[in-house]
């Protein structure tokens, strides 16, 4: 198998740490690279074009800045070759739809990487819907963590999440929680968001997010931040006989007070299952790929749905 990866980054070292764990096989990894003299990673080729490796790639992952995205993919257009892309897909709506729309018409097989869909709870709580069904009256989902402590050492003012024109922001950086809400429940009838950057971070970037997603039944409520000391990542359904709560970090979810399911997966778990995922269905000859770039485009019209708010 060869892989061309566009972005060394942290997220694309866990990428390729779970695609080199999950591979049977020989793996060949190539780097687009565009310093002259960029630094040498272990076991990964460094090329300054794509015709240069000389080798046709089964699949490339996308993962450099988010505010480059746009401009990749539009390169990408000729090559024809399946897309993983990490989230979010833009960092904006300007001109997206046409792109997508191109890269629909070439028939080139995308994928939007949104791992939390194979978090074990996620997963046990969408095979619960399907199997109970008292209505829902209400879902809050809650996702909060200290920008400072992400990436230790470094100064967080200078990242790109705390930087608005880099694509930075809470919004974007936690799409998950959108994502696996439209996942379980679909597209909401209707949105709405307060898009903040007020907290004592100082950063131009949005730092709170809070959305009120509207169903025919029910309201999700999804608040972000980047600001909380003691993370926090939950979900709690409220059905009309009972209450489920599930906890992300703790991987555990109850239902009233009662345990109804726990895991204790490595951090690496869902990067794994969401690679195997991918390889499987860019093999397979249906053509159908959950969160494809249609989809993860949808849900990005949810999280930008204000992002011209003045804050």
């Amino acid at each position: 198998m060869k892989v061309l990866i566009i972005g060394l980054g942290s997220i694309a070292q866990k990428h390729i740490q779970a695609l080199t764990n999950i591979s049977s096989g020989e793996i060949s990894l190539y780097a687009l690279r565009s310093s002259a003299l960029p630094n040498q990673v272990p076991n990964i080729t460094n090329i300054s074009s794509i015709g240069e490796a000389g080798v046709s790639f089964d699949f490339v992952i996308v993962s450099n800045p988010t505010f480059s995205h746009y401009d990749t993919l539009r390169k990408l257009l000729d090559y024809n070759i399946p897309l993983f892309i990490e989230k979010p897909l833009f960092h904006t709506l300007d001109r997206g739809q046409q792109l997508v729309d191109q890269i629909i018409s070439s028939k080139v097989k995308t994928y939007i990487a949104c791992n939390l869909r194979f978090h074990p709870c996620i997963v046990f709580i969408k095979d619960l819907l399907r199997q109970k069904s008292q209505r829902i009256n209400e879902v809050n989902i809650y996702a909060g963590s200290y920008l400072p402590d992400w990436r230790p050492g470094i100064d967080y003012r200078q990242v790109y999440s705390a930087n608005e024109k880099m694509g930075g922001g809470v919004h974007l950086d936690l799409i998950h929680e959108l994502d696996y809400v439209t996942w379980l429940w679909g597209t909401p009838n209707s949105s709405a968001a307060t898009l903040r950057s007020t907290s004592s971070l100082n950063i131009d970037a949005v730092d709170y997010a809070n959305y009120l997603l509207q169903y025919e039944q029910f309201t999700v409520n999804i608040v972000l931040n980047y600001y909380r000391r003691d993370t926090k990542r939950t979900c709690e359904i409220l059905f009309e006989d009972n209450t489920v709560s599930i906890d992300l970090i703790k991987q555990k979810v109850w239902c009233n007070e009662e345990l109804i399911f726990s895991s204790d997966i490595d951090p690496l778990y869902t990067y794994k299952e969401q690679m195997k995922y991918f390889i499987s269905a860019i093999k397979e000859d249906n053509g159908y790929i959950m969160n494809d770039i249609q989809s993860a485009f949808n849900v990005l019209k949810i999280c930008l749905n204000d992002e011209q708010v003045k804050r």
